[in-house]
């Protein structure tokens, strides 16, 4: 009995470590929030358990110049939770392998590469908003802003916090959209009055609603959902989706041309485009990719789909990111927070 019960422990560990040594590790880069991470991995390993995810996180704009630094030599297999305008900056260097994932029926058009083998295909999508700390703008007498060109009032000057649009996806969608909805060199003229009310430029595009809504500034430029969280959470906070419309950009996922972990790849682009997947997706954004899939949680700005700019062109925000943002930090980057 000894013996047999010696040699099954012995071979349930042999077993356990094979299964262990056949996990094939993926090595995920991402911009997604730190607190997303965990959930996600656990969703996916659960429905995958020969796959083990190795997450490489930063901020939007870092981990989009890593991958293209990489070009040559790639060390992504894929990447999950990244602006679709910077995947597009990828693809046009040629660096996405296509894929046509098993759920790619069930996705809105417009969270899509319109390919046949979709390069990139979305997964949720964020906005640009502003939170107003109430309690803070009472003791200052400002009043509330109700649009883009409200901001760039002189009675704001040194209340408002933004995301550096270089560092913070958030940032530059807020950027691109003011681009498109004014016209170039008008969005110039007004960032150049909004620059003047701008007391810092983050590297994150949740901090400045955080940053509002612990009163340390009257007013956060950063997303919708995080507004709704903060105000729920008790912060004196309303969330203001500016009249002339918003610009917004959505996460997505790809995989990186010349993985050597292809198939296992594949499986995270099938189980990203799941209505699983596109439900944990809305414990962190209202909108999701998969049609049908939404969670509009407490004291989320009412009609926030409506107001997305509607003819957003994510191909000329990929094509001219790097001269906007080259352009914005010889403009205002001496307002950045350190790194």
């Amino acid at each position: 009995m000894t013996l047999r019960l010696a040699v099954a422990t012995t071979a349930a560990v042999v077993l356990a470590t094979g299964t262990a040594a056949a996990a094939t590790k993926l090595t995920v880069y991402t911009a997604l929030e730190p607190e997303q991470l965990g959930p996600y991995k656990k969703a996916f390993e659960t429905d995958n358990p020969d796959i083990t995810i190795q997450w490489v996180r930063d901020s939007t704009g870092v981990v989009t110049a890593k991958l293209l630094a990489e070009k040559a030599n790639p060390q992504a297999d894929v990447v999950w939770g990244l602006a679709a305008s910077s995947l597009m900056i990828l693809d046009q260097q040629g660096m996405l392998d296509g894929y046509a994932p098993a759920g790619l029926a069930t996705i809105k058009p417009e969270f899509r590469d319109a390919k046949d083998q979709p390069t990139w295909v979305g997964m949720d999508a964020w906005m640009a908003a502003l939170c107003f700390n109430t309690v803070e703008a009472g003791k200052k007498n400002l009043p509330k802003p109700q649009s883009w060109a409200d901001l760039a009032k002189p009675e704001y000057k040194g209340q408002v916090v933004m995301p550096n649009p270089a560092s913070s996806g958030t940032g530059f969608l807020a950027v691109s959209g003011w681009m498109q909805i004014m016209g170039d060199k008008p969005a110039w003229e007004y960032m150049d009055k909004l620059h003047d009310n701008v007391a810092v430029y983050t590297h994150s595009g949740s901090k400045p609603c955080k940053m509002a809504a612990a009163g340390e500034y009257p007013i956060g430029l950063s997303i919708e959902y995080t507004g709704a969280q903060q105000k729920t959470k008790g912060a004196p906070i309303d969330v203001i989706l500016a009249s002339e419309g918003t610009g917004w950009d959505m996460e997505a996922t790809a995989i990186v041309k010349g993985t050597k972990n292809l198939d296992a790849a594949r499986k995270l682009a099938d189980w990203a485009s799941t209505d699983k997947a596109a439900k944990l997706y809305t414990q962190y954004y209202a909108v999701a990719a998969v049609k049908g899939v939404s969670n509009y949680p407490a004291n989320y700005p009412a009609n926030a789909e409506a107001a997305m700019i509607k003819k957003n062109d994510f191909a000329w925000a990929a094509s001219n990111r790097d001269a906007i943002l080259a352009e914005w930090s010889k403009r205002y980057n001496a307002k950045s927070e350190p790194k």
